[in-house]
């Protein structure tokens, strides 16, 4: 880390706001520096402004002008499972036997600690490759690879997310763990890496359908001997994963099956919700707790269509994520993940529009389901820290808040994209946030990890795209 003041000049974008507050108003919720400069000390931003404004403040400020490219706040995976770097886009099965099939035997191996640090390595790897620079994870049974997660984390200073993955139920043998263990394991772990650098421990049951009412218990537990650490589960993700839930925990919904553990509140993140109720939504939203939108996996698996004009309901507003599930994603780029969050928007826009069935009109919620390129980009920075409750620490460039951020590159990426920015910006960039705007959102739609340039950690490189990249990106 460095101890001198940085200077990063170029074009900026972030947000102040959230612009579902801002309905035909989003431009509201964001700031654009067509000339900025961003001013860092020890990897925390001490200023930030345009740069006629700022830098007479510095006259002898190392700057590092960034040209041609849009500076935006880190991206934030609220949802990834590191331990499924190497099967991602395995074939041919729905969740309960994806993880028979593929998942669990590909787990099994981490326990093995030398298998477990390059896993995670390669998956760290890629994760920067798309621009991600906080993310929130599971890693296995097995406490080596939990070890060896946040020991990754701390060599490359990133601010991360994660915890032991507690099953008890409904996996091979050698891969469960009984409940007192994953309690007294989890209790070393958050004793040892929770709080400490930029590491944040989860609780982390894997779903309530592998996790036993003891395992629950020790869940309960554990937040009331550590009240501080984070809670993060999977929630109505499959129709099948559901009903069998019900019969298991003898609840009415998948959400009583935490809540009755007194699990969901403040730094619950439930991954999924597909099959939320609306009551449900209400009660996550009393709770101030969090859901993670998924697509890439939701599509990938046939789970279903998130309904996100309901999670953005304004009278019953929750915290929210986006999410690449890595591996039943099978992207790591975050910009793909908006690329399919759009879609299933629109498809629930035509859903709740009332020419499918006037019964089912709500012309309000179907608009909150579209994804402008203002939701879509807030829901990967400031939102996504909202939604982890990080966003006293990172998600836009405010000033004390540490410098983690992402440089696009319009220009990558395939050719159609090249075409598209052309009618929407000269050479020398985007002039107004609109046009920064609309340039985003051809990104999310026609571009992907080709696009991210550069990855900032804490105000230093942690990712540049080599020329081998840049050739293939025009290929």
């Amino acid at each position: 880390m460095t101890n001198n003041l940085i200077g990063i000049r170029g074009s900026f974008f972030d947000f102040t706001d959230d612009p579902w507050k801002f309905v035909g108003e989003e431009e509201k919720s964001a700031r654009f520096f067509r000339d900025g400069l961003l001013v860092t000390e020890n990897g925390m931003i001490r200023d930030f402004g345009p740069f006629q404004k700022v830098s007479p403040k510095y006259p002898s400020l190392d700057i590092t002008h960034i040209k041609d490219r849009l500076i935006l706040p880190g991206f934030i995976d609220g949802h990834v499972h590191v331990p499924q770097t190497r099967v991602i886009g395995s074939f041919g099965e729905q969740l309960l036997g994806w993880l028979q099939q593929w998942i669990f035997p590909e787990e099994m191996k981490y326990k093995d600690r030398a298998y477990a640090k390059e896993g995670a390595k390669q998956c760290f790897e890629n994760l920067l490759a798309a621009g991600t620079t906080t993310f929130q994870a599971f890693t296995t049974s097995f406490a080596v690879s939990t070890e060896e997660f946040f020991e990754e984390a701390a060599r490359r200073n990133m601010l991360v997310i994660g915890g032991l993955t507690g099953i008890d139920r409904f996996a091979p043998a050698d891969y469960i763990d009984s409940a007192d263990n994953f309690q007294r394991d989890s209790a070393r772990l958050i004793k040892t890496y929770h709080r400490t650098g930029r590491n944040i421990y989860a609780i982390t049951p894997r779903f309530a359908l592998g996790a036993s009412n003891e395992l629950m218990t020790a869940c309960q537990n554990l937040k009331k001997e550590f009240p501080d650490t984070w809670v993060h589960t999977h929630i109505s993700e499959n129709p099948s994963e559901v009903t069998l839930l019900k019969d298991l925990h003898q609840c009415d919904d998948y959400l009583a099956a935490y809540e009755k553990y007194d699990l969901v509140g403040k730094k619950f993140t439930g991954g999924h919700g597909i099959y939320l109720s609306n009551d449900e939504f209400r009660r996550i939203a009393r709770a101030d707790a969090a859901i993670t939108f998924c697509p890439c996996s939701n599509l990938f698996l046939g789970s279903g269509l998130f309904r996100l004009g309901r999670a953005t309901d304004p009278e019953h507003r929750i915290r929210l994520t986006f999410g690449t599930d890595v591996g039943a994603g099978n992207r790591y780029s975050m910009i793909n993940v908006l690329d399919e969050a759009y879609k299933i928007g629109m498809c629930n826009n035509t859903v709740l529009d009332g020419s499918i069935d006037p019964r089912q009109f709500d012309e309000a919620e179907a608009e909150r389901n579209k994804l402008s390129p203002y939701r879509a980009f807030y829901s990967l920075t400031l939102g996504g820290a909202h939604g982890l409750y990080v966003d006293d620490r990172i998600g836009n460039f405010e000033v004390g808040k540490e410098a983690d951020f992402v440089v696009l590159d319009w220009k990558a990426g395939q050719r159609a994209i090249k075409w598209h920015e052309s009618l929407l910006v000269s050479d020398a960039g985007p002039t107004t946030m609109d046009e920064a705007a609309q340039l985003l959102f051809a990104v999310m739609i026609l571009g992907d990890d080709r696009n991210v340039d550069e990855t900032w950690i804490m105000a230093e490189r942690a990712y540049k795209k080599t020329p081998t990249e840049q050739t293939a990106s025009l290929r």
